[in-house]
């Protein structure tokens, strides 16, 4: 009796649903397009030429993921924001550099390609690269069976970015009477929503489908979904005309832990929280018993990237980045401190 040949689809990995998935996100590489790439998605490296725009560059690379975010798409079946949280938050690290973002690589794992969704994530990811600029240069799609739970997957990406030698910032430029301006969040962007979910979901009993906490969106999960915004564009128009001394992204460790990254030795950030509003669901969450500091060192509260700049130059950049619809505010100013290491505080 002849057995039946074994084959790699039966273990759980279709190769020619994986080479179909790759015909379709084709056109979403070819959308991004941008002076450098060369070729296009399907090679075994992506290829981008730097050409003769720098004088003497330095690369600057970020890597990041969604995190638990992933978590809410999975329970609502929607898919097509978290790839702009993934190039959000890498582009948003890399351009604290000053760097301008070039190319982003994704990586996708599930346990079943399922094409539809894995198309929507990866169109949210070719919607961030344009909305940041950069080209959609390759990626990887893994099918593990086994290894993740039905419906579920992960998502991983880094940007390349470039910046001018000379032009880098490094914060030592800082000095107390320097002014901090906010640039507003769209919301959680994608850190904390293990404590997010845990304080809304679980400990109040919000209705994930119920109504917003902003009065904003369709429903809560809608609210818990809007993409991290990309201030890529805005702030390299901003480099380009001002004399921006730091900038940070907001992300993990909160205000306390992202701002005094780009700040000398000697010097405190002091933000004053009456100089710019909440969103909503921040208080929705810390009534659910989550006390303030630890509010302040898991979530943006509302500023999703903070700039510091000479106090005389801060009305013309303002101005500047309302031209890109971006309603910044002063926050807060440097002040002197005897400290080993920057640090900031809330008041």
């Amino acid at each position: 009796m002849t057995k039946k040949p074994l084959t790699y689809a039966e273990a759980g990995v279709d190769i020619d649903r994986g080479d179909a998935f790759i015909d379709r996100i084709a056109p979403f590489g070819k959308a991004t397009h941008r002076p450098g790439v060369m070729g296009g998605i399907g090679g075994f490296g992506g290829l981008f030429a730097l050409g003769g725009r720098y004088k003497d560059p330095v690369l600057v690379s970020g890597t990041d993921g969604v995190g638990t975010k992933l978590k809410l798409a999975f329970l609502t079946n929607r898919h097509t924001t978290v790839g702009i949280d993934l190039v959000a938050m890498c582009v948003n690290d890399v351009l604290c550099s000053g760097a301008e973002p070039l190319f982003f690589l994704d990586y996708f794992a599930t346990g079943k390609l399922e094409l539809d969704v894995a198309a929507a994530v990866v169109g949210g990811i070719a919607t961030g690269c344009q909305q940041a600029g950069c080209a959609l240069l390759g990626g990887e799609t893994a099918e593990l069976p086994g290894f993740y739970a039905d419906g579920e997957y992960d998502l991983a990406g880094f940007a390349v970015a470039a910046v001018e030698k000379a032009a880098i910032l490094d914060g030592k430029s800082v000095q107390p009477g320097d002014v901090i301006i906010g640039l507003p969040s769209s919301g959680l962007h994608s850190n904390g929503f293990s404590l997010a979910r845990k304080a809304l979901l679980e400990v109040r009993g919000l209705d994930l489908f119920g109504p917003s906490v902003g009065g904003k969106h369709a429903d809560l999960a809608a609210e818990m979904l809007e993409p991290t915004q990309i201030y890529v564009k805005p702030v390299l128009d901003l480099l380009a005309h001002e004399p921006v001394r730091a900038l940070s992204h907001i992300t993990g460790g909160g205000l306390p832990g992202n701002v005094p990254r780009s700040l000398p030795a000697g010097t405190r950030a002091v933000l004053h929280r009456d100089k710019w509003q909440e969103p909503a669901i921040f208080q929705a969450i810390r009534e659910a018993g989550v006390e303030d500091l630890e509010m302040q060192r898991t979530f943006n509260l509302g500023l999703g990237m903070i700039a510091v700049l000479p106090a005389d130059r801060v009305a013309a950049s303002l101005a500047l980045l309302a031209g890109h619809g971006i309603a910044a505010m002063v926050v807060g100013e440097i002040v002197a401190a005897d400290l080993a290491e920057a640090d900031c505080i809330v008041v």
